[in-house]
């Protein structure tokens, strides 16, 4: 057990960022990983022209990467934005726009996750409505992953860093995978668990694996405090994801952590240590 025994997927909007976009999945393999995962990579538009995505399409299969993991249209991320889909007005009309968007790309590629992040509270506007607006928004939108075959991650975030995003605590994200699976009837909204985050928030992170693990879709990791390589902090990662296997996770754990000062190519490391 162990790392070893884990599948790693490198998370190319936040390791590799020194390099251009479609660089990025060449770099990962020449590190000795088959498979990445992105946030939306055009933070302008939820509908790039097809020849962007067909060179992203093309970049991804000359390094022989499998994209495991797409988030769709966000705003702005990186940056103040947290998602669309439940903010009201032109940022949820950009989510909708990009939901077969992201959805029919992740089929061109084989990519079987799509990950919806719920957006901040907006002054002004009910915590209800929006709630209101983002079901109304996943249920398209699980609806569009099953479609090609995908499953939709919800995922939760931490208060800290986003204050204003309401999904900071497992349950709360887990609440919403349900209310998407009762609404559909399709079952394919799952649990993003990222252990960074759920950290942050000061949970108890071998009782969520416990009690969240069959519900989960995907996994992220980074070390806390510093959101750095795996040893860079004093989380038990090892341990925690080896509790996840024991509890029947086998899917892909995303490597969504800061490179540090040195280049990303050299932040992999404790992998053979």
């Amino acid at each position: 057990m162990g790392y070893t025994d884990q599948r790693f997927d490198v998370n190319l909007s936040i390791l590799f960022t020194e390099l251009p976009l479609l660089e990025r999945p060449a770099a990962a393999a020449a590190a000795g990983f088959k498979a990445v995962e992105l946030w939306w990579p055009w933070i302008e538009t939820p509908t790039p022209d097809q020849a962007e995505l067909d060179a992203l399409k093309k970049a991804l299969d000359e390094a022989g990467t499998q994209l495991v993991g797409l988030n769709f249209y966000a705003g702005q991320l990186p940056g103040p934005d947290r998602g669309a889909l439940s903010v009201p007005g032109e940022e949820s009309d950009r989510f909708r726009a990009n939901i077969d968007v992201a959805a029919d790309f992740a089929a061109s590629v084989g990519c079987k996750a799509l990950n919806a992040l719920y957006g901040n509270r907006v002054d002004g506007v009910a915590p209800a409505l929006q709630d209101e607006l983002a079901l109304e928004n996943l249920v398209v939108a699980a609806r569009a992953a099953d479609r090609v075959g995908a499953i939709l991650l919800i995922e939760t975030l931490n208060k800290p860093e986003s204050p204003l995003y309401p999904l900071v605590s497992a349950p709360a994200g887990i609440e919403i995978v349900d209310k998407v699976n009762e609404a559909t009837g399709l079952g394919n909204a799952k649990f993003l668990l990222d252990i960074y985050h759920l950290s942050m928030n000061g949970e108890n992170l071998p009782d969520v694996i416990a009690e969240y693990a069959a519900k989960t879709g995907h996994v992220q990791i980074a070390d806390n405090p510093g959101r750095g390589a795996p040893g860079t902090g004093d989380l038990p990662l090892e341990e925690l994801l080896d509790l996840l296997k024991n509890a029947g996770y086998d899917g892909w754990v995303g490597l969504e952590y800061k490179p540090g000062d040195r280049p990303s190519a050299e932040a992999f490391g404790w992998l053979s240590n």
